[in-house]
């Protein structure tokens, strides 16, 4: 829709004052919020309003929270990936850290961590910028700069508060990344996020904030780096891969998947999928969604890939030594880490996702 450049004042003056904003401000950004009811379904809105040179630019993010599920098991997660991270729940201590770029499900995935372990014993306190999704059975602290609650100071309160687990929106400095670290030290389970690449390199990003080597190896317990793919929708149709598609595949999930039947379903099992098929030389069935109202251009909805791993004593000693994320990523996979991109083929084969998506979000490099 194209509308003419008269209506841009009214249009934007009318969604700051659904989000109680400031109309007559023009000069700095400003960030807001309001929900609307559509079809039965609450929608939260997420206003961001930023001046440019022919005006303002406004950014609406929708969030259907009757859509999103919190379970770990349909955001995607599966096999070792599921059991490494419920493994990191059932201590009492230590740090669990996510990681990935602006978008990638983090804060969802921060969520689904929160809903595992809530209980009415349980004392949960967070902090946030913004509190994405209102939760029953948690204190949810939203950080706000102007009057100086920042995440550092924030958590600093939080710590205060007899809190059994603790979860920082975003480690985003020295001085917030020490504090988690220490929150984790002294008893409290810690759940956080960074911005990296991949999950590996979550642990080389605390060395450059200045954080000690020590720390981080006896606090850190799980990472998990993560993108989002678009599923494939209600209608879908079968077709044989391309010989490109077929090696890339075989690539991804070397020495993951067997050769042979006979060990085939133990391997799936393990991975978290009923049945997958054989690492052979000729093409693999994959899935596409087909192009209608309800899944345009084939898909409804997203899933997550994931790579996760637990620090082990060696990625310990790694850490240590100061290692690169290349050498930290290359050990989790010896001990048995499923790559974001190998995640992504077995989605692919479990049809649930394409082989286009997959490459868009998890490139090999990143992989």
């Amino acid at each position: 829709m194209n509308l003419p450049k008269s209506t841009e004042p009214p249009l934007v003056s009318r969604i700051k004052i659904l989000s109680n904003l400031k109309i007559d401000e023009h000069r700095v950004p400003q960030d807001g919020e309001f929900t609307i009811s559509v079809g039965g379904k609450d929608i939260d809105l997420r206003i961001s309003i930023s001046p440019v040179i022919w005006g303002e630019q406004v950014v609406i993010r929708l969030l259907d929270k009757s859509g999103t599920s919190l379970k770990l098991e349909d955001m995607g997660y599966h096999g070792r990936s599921l059991r490494t991270i419920r493994n990191g729940l059932e201590r009492t201590n230590g740090m669990i850290l996510t990681s990935g770029p602006t978008g990638s499900g983090k804060s969802t995935s921060l969520y689904a961590l929160l809903q595992e372990v809530k209980n009415d014993g349980v004392n949960i306190v967070t902090l946030e910028d913004p509190v994405e999704y209102k939760m029953d059975g948690i204190n949810q602290i939203q950080v706000n700069a102007d009057v100086g609650l920042t995440f550092s100071g924030g958590l600093r309160s939080i710590l205060r508060q007899d809190p059994d687990i603790v979860m920082v929106g975003e480690i985003r400095d020295k001085e917030t990344a020490e504090l988690a670290v220490q929150a984790s030290l002294t008893g409290h389970l810690v759940f956080s996020t960074l911005h990296t690449n991949s999950a590996a390199g979550i642990l080389p990003r605390l060395l450059d904030m200045g954080v000690e080597p020590f720390l981080i190896a006896s606090t850190v317990h799980v990472v998990i780096g993560q993108r989002l793919v678009r599923r494939i929708g209600n209608s879908s149709e079968q077709y044989q891969s391309s010989a490109v598609e077929t090696v890339a595949i075989k690539e991804a999930l070397k020495g993951l998947l067997p050769p042979d039947a006979e060990h085939m379903a133990a391997v799936a099992q393990d991975l978290g999928y009923e049945s997958l098929p054989l690492a052979t030389d000729s093409a693999y069935t994959l899935t596409k969604g087909k192009d209608s109202p309800g899944s345009p251009g084939g898909y409804k909805g997203r899933m997550g890939l994931y790579e996760v791993f637990e620090v082990s004593e060696t990625i310990q000693q790694l850490i240590l030594k100061r290692a690169t994320s290349s050498e930290i990523q290359a050990q989790a996979e010896r001990e048995g880490m499923v790559t974001m991109r190998a995640d992504g083929f077995l989605k692919a084969l479990a049809g649930q996702t394409t082989v286009q998506e997959i490459n868009r979000v998890a490139s090999a490099d990143s992989a």
